[in-house]
């Protein structure tokens, strides 16, 4: 029986360099699956590597279809924009285990979707002061800096990642990203004894 190990964590937090490390992790054997958005594409990103970037009409098409697992609007300073895993040809849980990458609200919709015993939640943590600086960092180095989006983000980040929000989710143990090395190492020994 395959599992979802979904990876959470504010944003800046390290949480994609996590998730590409564990990717590429052979002793894991994760699978990727690509989240769909109708945000823009950043520099560097790639559409079916990143995200599958849609237009608001096929992501209502996707609804409609009934193949949306969960999907989260927010309403950013350049307007609303969604996140959302689609049931596709990505995910047979007879075949593999996956890795996954969302918020605590998209983890608890995954978790209703698949079962509480086929989802697995690793919350990463890291100090808000590093965090602030390294989102101020990423955005100089975009042609267009969306310093409003990105104050946004960190302040929702408050909220949506609250510990009165990972009680109800029953996310229970978290892995402090001060390190990256060890951080890894310890979330490698958690989904090894998880498998």
């Amino acid at each position: 029986m395959g599992k979802i190990f979904y990876l959470m964590g504010k944003s800046s937090s390290g949480k994609d360099t996590i998730y590409n490390k564990l990717l590429q992790n052979e002793k894991l054997k994760l699978q990727k699956i690509v989240l769909y958005t109708t945000r823009p594409i950043r520099a560097g990103e790639e559409n079916g590597i990143h995200y599958y970037y849609v237009d608001e009409k096929k992501a209502d098409e996707l609804v409609e279809a009934g193949k949306v697992i969960e999907l989260r609007a927010y309403d950013t300073f350049y307007g609303v924009w969604k996140y959302f895993t689609v049931h596709d040809d990505q995910i047979d849980l007879e075949k593999s285990d996956y890795l996954m990458i969302g918020t605590i609200e998209s983890f608890q919709k995954t978790k209703a979707y698949f079962g509480s015993e086929r989802v697995v939640p690793i919350m990463i943590e890291l100090d808000d002061g590093v965090r602030l600086q390294r989102a101020l960092d990423r955005e100089r180095r975009e042609e267009h800096p969306r310093y409003e989006e990105m104050c946004r983000r960190f302040l929702a980040d408050s909220i949506d990642f609250s510990p009165e929000k990972k009680k109800e989710a029953e996310i229970e143990k978290e892995f402090y990203n001060q390190n990256l090395e060890e951080c890894l190492c310890e979330i490698e020994e958690y989904i090894l004894s998880n498998k």
